[in-house]
This record gives C-alpha cells, sequence and structure tokens, in this order.
C-alpha cells in the first residue's frame, strides 16, 4: 500500500493508525446499517412487538437476520419447553427484503473509501484494509446480540407460568456477522476501488 510522506520523508500515515482508523470505520459501518434498518422498519417492529419488546431490540433481530443469523425464541410453559428460530424479513417481506442488500453493500462501500483513503496500491493491500474494518464490526455485532436478547415472563405470586427469551444466537452473529461478512464484502469494496485506480 502506498503511504503518503511527510517532508521529512517519514510516513504521514503509520500503518498502526490505518488499523486503527479502518476498526473505527467498521464500528462506524455497523451503526449506520443498524440506523437505516431502523428507518426502515422502526414502525414495523412497533406494530408486531407493541410495548412487549423494546423497538430497538426488535430492529437489532432485522439487523442480525440481514447477516443470515438465526434469531432464536425459546420458551416454557411449566415444565414444558420448545425453541424455535423467527424468520421476520420473510414475513415481512417488501422494504424488509432490502436489508440483504443494505448491509453487504455498506461494507462494500466502507472498504471502498478506506482503499481510496489509505492510497492502496496492490490487491494485497484489500486484505490488509478488511481485516481491520472486520476488528472493529465484530466487536459491535458480538456486543448487539447480547444486549440484544428479550425475555418475559406470566407469574402469578412467585410461580412463573410461562417465560421466554428471543435473541441473535452469539456464534453466529460473532462469526458470521461480526468476522466474515465485513471479512468478504470490505475486502471485495477495497479490491474493487484499488482495480479501478490501477487502471
Amino acid at each position: 500500500m502506498s503511504t503518503e510522506r511527510s517532508t521529512a520523508g517519514e510516513p504521514a500515515v503509520s500503518s498502526r493508525s490505518s488499523i486503527a482508523a479502518s476498526a473505527g470505520v467498521g464500528v462506524l459501518t455497523a451503526a449506520i446499517s443498524y440506523l437505516v434498518t431502523y428507518l426502515l422498519i422502526g414502525n414495523e417492529v412497533g406494530e408486531r412487538f407493541g410495548d412487549r419488546v423494546a423497538e430497538w431490540k426488535g430492529v437489532a433481530w432485522y439487523f442480525y437476520e440481514a447477516h443470515m443469523v438465526d434469531i432464536e425464541a425459546s420458551g416454557q410453559l411449566g415444565s414444558i419447553s420448545g425453541t424455535g428460530t423467527l424468520d421476520l424479513i420473510a414475513e415481512t417481506g417488501g422494504v424488509a427484503d432490502l436489508l440483504y442488500v443494505i448491509v453487504p453493500f455498506a461494507l462494500i462501500v466502507a472498504g471502498a473509501g478506506l482503499a481510496v483513503r489509505l492510497g492502496a496500491s496492490e490487491l494485497g493491500d484489500a486484505i490488509t484494509i478488511g481485516i481491520p474494518v472486520m476488528i472493529g464490526y465484530s466487536a459491535v455485532l458480538s456486543v448487539g446480540a447480547v444486549a440484544a436478547e428479550s425475555t418475559g415472563g406470566v407469574s402469578v405470586g412467585e410461580i412463573e407460568l410461562i417465560s421466554g427469551t428471543i435473541a441473535p444466537a452469539l456464534v453466529p452473529a460473532v462469526l458470521l456477522g461480526g468476522v466474515i461478512y465485513p471479512l468478504v464484502f470490505a475486502t471485495l469494496g477495497a479490491a474493487i476501488a484499488t482495480i479501478l485506480a490501477s487502471r
């Protein structure tokens, strides 16, 4: 990767600061993707779950589904328990289907923008851009997967009759959403920008 040089001949942007900047872009990309998700389906979440689930958590479930992460629901009625997965985007349809495009697109744009900003000149540079983006992105998705868990129940006195939990599947949220998605799509964006710049 070519780096700008100062008048003293030293690199203007050190590799350490470029890694930190790339990780920061990963955090920012995750936040922007979530906000776009909120704008697209916030009303749908409110209508679907009402006040039983915090709206931001319901939006987070759609956000994780857009990364192909299952949203797991488990419940217990007395001594009987069961688990299953929700399919929120498919059940909602319409504008929610755009989430499958928005998440990868945001990562591609982030990777391309960083490649241009950091002056990537070889395809190998794309990987060095994609990995730090993944670090920041995976930090957000890892914390978010835990925070998005919602539990509820119905009790009579001290006896809990019905209880349930809905949350993104933690391991896929971290590995698929937090590692594979940004590594693939941010690297792809950086590679595209590098190829176009070298022409």
